[in-house]
């Protein structure tokens, strides 16, 4: 009989939400560093137009995502004594934390052979951050079937990995300022932590792992596979879901740094030093809606979040520049400051949805589907991620170039490029957002006694 973590002795209870909290921790920082900094660091430091480096992310997580269905398949048919996900975790460990290094190291050659170095290594990058990051969000639907259990074990996962966004947006404000040689240091340190982290969590989850409930056995070939899944409507849902919210998430943070800069005339060390109070208020979200999910249900949660999300973002489109003129703290610029800082902590504390629940909403989906193949329903997931991502950044790219956005113009940049900029921070990821409540108004929990389809 396989262990539930609902009903396990306490100590292991505790060692396992422990290690699952530090699961996401490494990968947490990597995303955070991927998505506010690496568009900037392609325009900015390698002097991509912001069209190409849009086109680069995009197509590494294009081919990303058709391998991710691939590692999911394979860990759901994975033997080993300390079960199919945790030799995948320890194996990706080492390998990502190398990538994530290199992904931001500027090569001494130039054009394309620049350009292929930056293709290649992003895509390792991606291909060993999915290694470490599918069997581990399986995780959570194997270890318990308590549906409590389960959003608590995801809270804990994006309250790691918030922390470590924190230590990694401390990185990214000190050390980018110095250029290349900053991005560089940046990339190694949390490499470093991406490694060890990873490891640690791997160690931690393997006794509860070993014991859990694991695939059943099944010989279904993987396009059979997805051909079952397309009739289970809650992991349509859960899965349009995600795409709609990450991808207005993943809009949102490369822009972020130059809405601060450009648009609203902050110093460079502010714009990147304000993302700080952004995650904190994250990470307070992160609770506030595993409280409300707990205390009433999910969909709750999810609309009152997403409805402050959409209104926060529309003020941010509108939201008065600062006078470039003048230092930040001048008196002319209090008033515009305390209204940027209250946007930007409000915005913090509603998009932190997007982190949480469509994660707690993903067991369900699970659970309808025979067999419970849950590493390749992650996987879809884990690709969902990517995608939304891919298809942001490169319509990013595209509306920015075609705004006439220059890197190196700063704060100058025509009329045109800052409406872009407005409209990317503001309109684009509200509509994103409104899109997904209306993909979640009709959803069913799944329970034994409901259809699961």
């Amino acid at each position: 009989m396989s262990l539930d973590l609902a009903t396990a002795a306490a100590p292991l209870r505790r060692r396992t939400l422990l290690a699952y909290g530090i699961g996401d921790a490494g990968t947490g920082m990597a995303a955070a560093l991927v998505g506010f900094y690496l568009f900037l660091f392609y325009t900015a430091v390698a002097g991509l137009p912001a069209w190409i480096a849009g086109s680069v992310m995009m197509l590494v997580r294009i081919w990303d995502v058709l391998s991710d269905q691939w590692i999911g398949w394979l860990s759901d048919r994975s033997r080993h004594p300390l079960g199919p996900r945790i030799p995948w975790m320890l194996a990706a460990a080492l390998p990502l934390g190398l990538s994530m290094a290199l992904l931001w190291w500027l090569p001494p050659f130039t054009g394309s052979w620049r350009l292929l170095w930056f293709v290649l290594v992003a895509s390792l990058f991606q291909a060993c951050y999915s290694g470490v990051n599918l069997p581990y969000s399986a995780l959570a639907t194997e270890l318990t079937g308590n549906t409590s259990l389960r959003t608590r074990l995801n809270s804990l996962r994006f309250t790691g990995s918030v922390l470590a966004s924190l230590l990694g947006l401390v990185l990214g404000a000190r050390l980018t300022p110095d250029g290349a040689h900053g991005y560089l240091l940046m990339g190694c340190s949390a490499g470093l932590l991406l490694s060890l982290g990873s490891g640690l969590s791997a160690v931690g989850l393997a006794p509860a792992s070993r014991a859990c409930r694991r695939p059943q056995p099944q010989q279904a070939s993987l396009l059979k596979q997805l051909r079952q899944l397309l009739p289970n409507r809650r992991f349509l849902q859960v899965v349009l879901l995600y795409l709609l919210i990450w991808g207005a998430l993943q809009l949102m943070q490369p822009v972020a740094i130059i809405y601060l800069s450009d648009v609203m005339h902050l110093p460079h060390s502010w714009s990147t030093a304000v993302l700080i109070p952004f995650q904190l208020s994250a990470l307070l979200g992160l609770w506030i809606w595993n409280s409300v999910a707990n205390r009433s249900n999910r969909l709750l949660a999810l609309r009152i979040g997403a409805s402050c999300w959409i209104v926060f973002c529309l003020i941010a489109l509108v939201l008065p520049s600062l006078d470039g003129q003048l230092p930040p703290l001048a008196t002319a610029n209090r008033w515009p400051l305390a209204l940027l800082l209250t946007s930007v902590l409000s915005l913090g504390l509603s998009a932190s949805t997007a982190y949480l629940l469509p994660w707690a909403f993903l067991p369900d989906a699970v659970d309808a589907q025979p067999h419970h193949p849950a590493g390749l329903i992650t996987s879809f997931m884990v690709q969902i991620q990517k995608l939304g991502s891919a298809v942001s950044v490169f319509l990013l790219g595209l509306l920015l170039s075609w705004g006439g956005y220059n890197a190196s113009l700063a704060s100058a940049q025509p009329p045109s490029a800052i409406l872009m900029i407005r409209l990317c921070m503001g309109l684009l990821p509200a509509v994103l957002v409104l899109l997904s409540l209306l993909v979640m108004r009709r959803w069913q929990p799944f329970s034994a006694h409901t259809p699961a389809a």
